[in-house]
């Protein structure tokens, strides 16, 4: 700690990840290194398959590409410093760490909100407006949509951190979780945190309901389209191009409604750390799987690059 006037500035907290636990310490340890270098991977060979099959050229994937590297930036902003305290008897990361964490977790979580907003403009484009599916979704709107998704997010999360650094901490120092957040945070603060507050109110505004209310009317249209298809087989298929999307909208934001409304209440027991372990490592996991088990082109797109590394 640094001593100021009256005033004792923490230089450093402490977390309590999952100490509470020491038995299934190195069950837990080896658990959750398997899921981030699972996630990372298979992020991150979805990646390179978009990239290098030309039928994957599309704002579809193209989108679903930069949901891959969110995934990837956002579980890296968590997971390893975690799992590097379970090797620490004291658990521990500075000051300049912390807000270092939560400035990423936090910008890299509401892009990924933008991103999926995106994406279901994207499925009403293509469902409710076929014809003009190829002029509206053009390429310089896809790359500035991917581009006003991640400065919305990392623009917000900026706000919030000079907003947090305005705030005391002079101790208790002690998270009672395995990474920096900002309730948590707040919680900490010996100074008033109404500012910081209302900040976080409007950002919940514009990054989730607004991007839920975008999300829910595209899906009115969409609904409203399929059902004017007369067969059933053409319905069907309208509805398997969404159901991805919808599956991976629903985690996230399920999750994540779950997370923050016990953070907020002063949740810090042991299903709060575990839910937040679904939320900050395991979604970013499940979107690729998602995206992919039931995808088509996707399995078509890894059978051909099978044959072409059979030729060579």
């Amino acid at each position: 700690m640094i001593t100021g006037g009256n005033i004792t500035e923490i230089t450093h907290f402490i977390l309590l990840g999952f100490s509470d636990f020491p038995r299934i310490l190195p069950v837990l340890f080896v658990i959750f290194l398997l899921i981030y270098i699972m996630t990372v991977t298979w992020n991150l060979c979805l990646i390179i398959l978009i990239r290098m099959d030309s039928h994957l050229h599309t704002p579809m994937y193209f989108f679903l590409s930069n949901l891959s590297f969110t995934d990837i930036c956002y579980v890296t902003a968590t997971a390893p410093n975690m799992l590097s305290n379970f090797f620490q008897k004291q658990q521990t990361i500075t000051f300049v760490g912390c807000m270092v964490q939560l400035f990423f977790f936090a910008g890299t979580g509401l892009s990924e909100s933008c991103l999926l907003t995106a994406m279901a403009y994207d499925r009403y484009a293509a469902i409710c407006k076929p014809l003009l599916y190829s002029s509206i979704m053009s390429p310089s709107l896809c790359g500035w949509m991917a581009v006003g998704a991640y400065m919305a997010g990392l623009s917000a999360s900026f706000s919030l951190l000079g907003a947090l650094l305005q705030l005391h901490f002079c101790g208790p120092n002690v998270i009672s979780h395995f990474l920096c957040d900002m309730p948590q945070l707040l919680i900490l603060s010996c100074t008033d945190t109404f500012f910081v507050q209302v900040m976080i109110a409007v950002s919940t505004m514009i990054f989730g309901i607004t991007n839920v209310l975008i999300i829910m009317i595209s899906y009115g249209y969409i609904i409203i389209s399929v059902m004017k298809i007369t067969s059933a087989k053409g319905r069907s298929k309208a509805f398997n191009t969404c159901a991805s999307h919808v599956t991976a909208v629903s985690l996230f934001y399920t999750s994540g409604i779950f997370v923050y409304l016990s953070s907020s209440s002063g949740g810090s027991s042991s299903t709060d750390r575990f839910a937040s372990v679904f939320y900050t490592v395991v979604i970013p996991l499940m979107n690729p799987v998602i995206y992919s088990l039931r995808n088509r082109e996707i399995i078509d797109a890894l059978k051909s690059l099978q044959k072409k590394r059979r030729h060579c």
